[in-house]
This record gives structure tokens, sequence and C-alpha cells, in this order.
């Protein structure tokens, strides 16, 4: 057999190298990431850590819809419900399903604006009824709670004049520290964020929301260890003090 030469050779393992590198590339490439924007606070502060350890990188969208439309994400991280809707389904897998946070929704205005009285369910509905104009989310679950919560309260059409509705991409805080709504109801956690915006305080406990969100592994992900590993971060005992840092409980 006729000897290879040592140039050949050299080209062989630089070949060889350079395929084993994308081959490492295409392992340690996007983990995709659909969240509701309640952990945004969390995961983007988780997000470093897990890309050093890793090498992967984390790419996120936030919000459920695309994931309702059929999108394809190696790690949810949704509320309980939703997360057992897509189980049932097939497109996440059960046994990865893992429970992160409680979250309450509470109620901001912009810095520096009088806080009004919502420490009852009476002072609340007061504080709706005499506000100028007020903004949540439409989308997800504490939108559709909201909308059920006035019409429970029978303050639904008196508020139908004064909602506003949020601009692409803005969120019910930045929303009150834009000046675009004097008042904002949403999760805590999606207000804490926002320095112009401030927490007056939780909702009475009487017509709180309660939301719990889970995290599971897509079905048929070819990242599935890598997702894990970051359920894994995210429910972590060190994890408890950034969860409550951005206004969130454990879950459990």
């Amino acid at each position: 057999m006729r000897p290879i030469a040592p140039s050949m050779m050299a080209a062989a393992i630089l070949v060889s190298a350079m395929m084993l590198g994308v081959s490492v590339s295409t392992r340690a490439d996007e983990i995709r990431v659909i969240s509701s924007n309640a952990l945004k606070p969390v995961l983007e502060q988780v997000s470093p850590e897990f890309e050093s350890a890793t090498g992967h990188k984390l790419v996120f969208t936030w919000g459920q819809a695309e994931i309702l439309k059929g999108t394809s994400f190696d790690l949810a991280v949704l509320t309980a419900a939703v997360i057992d809707s897509l189980i049932m389904q097939g497109r996440l897998i059960g046994t990865t399903r893992t429970p992160v946070a409680v979250s309450a929704a509470g109620l901001a205005v912009r810095k520096g604006a009088v806080k009004p009285d919502i420490s009852t369910v009476e002072s609340f509905k007061r504080t709706l009824l005499n506000a100028s104009s007020i903004t949540f989310g439409e989308q997800g679950g504490t939108g559709a709670y909201l909308r059920a919560l006035f019409l429970r309260l029978g303050i639904a059409d008196a508020l139908a004049g004064k909602l506003r509705p949020l601009r692409v991409e803005q969120g019910p805080a930045e929303a009150v520290a834009d000046g675009d709504a004097e008042v904002a109801l949403t999760q805590i956690s999606e207000i804490l964020p926002y320095a112009g915006a401030e927490l007056v305080g939780p909702l009475p406990r009487e017509v709180q929301l309660t939301t719990t969100y889970v995290a599971a592994v897509g079905a048929g992900t070819l990242q599935a260890d890598a997702a894990a590993r970051l359920i894994r971060i995210i429910t972590a005992p060190a994890a408890a003090a950034v969860l409550k840092a951005k206004g969130l409980d454990p879950a459990g």
C-alpha cells in the first residue's frame, strides 16, 4: 500500500476536525425556549450561567401564542393548564413536567404617582372606577381572568371606555411607565423590572389570581439534555432567591 504523504494526512485530519467542529456546533447550538412573560426576568438572569456552562445559546420567545400556533420548541415554561394541554397533545414530554414558580397579580402606577388604596375588594373597585385609563395584557391567562373579574365585580361596563390596548411588544407596566395608561394590572414579576413603574401591591386576597408556571421539554427535540439542565437550574434551591427578587415564589 502506498504510504500517505504527511501533507495529505494533515489535510485529512484538518477536514475531520472541521467536520467534528460542525457536529459540536450543531449540538451546542440554539436552545429554543418559549416562556410566559412572568418568567422573563428570571430566565434572562440565569441565561449567562447556562450558556457559559453548556456552550448553548438560549433563544427566547415570550408569550404562548407561537406554541399554540403549532411552532415547536425545545423547552416551554408556561402556565400549568397550557403545559398540561400540550402534554396531552403529545407536544411536550410528560415525564419532564416540573413546577417552577408561583406568581400573583398586582397593580402598578407610574413611578412618583400617588398610590391608590387596593387593600380591600371595595377599595380596589373604587381605584379602577376612579382611574382615567387602565391597561392589561389581552393575551394569556391574566387577561382572561381580569375580563371575567370585571364582570363578576359588576364594573365591566363602567371600565369599557377606560381600557387602553398595548402597543406591539409593550407590557402593561411599560405602558404605565410610558404614560400610556394610569393603572396597569399584570403579574407582579412583570412590574418590578420597569424603573418607570411602581408596584402598588398585590390584588386583594379575595380576587387574587395565583398562577403556577410549569416547565416541560419539547417532544422530539434534539436538545432534551440541555433543556432538562435549564429546568434544573431554575428549580434548584439556589434559584429561590432569584425568583423572590423577581416577584415570584418557588413552586412547592
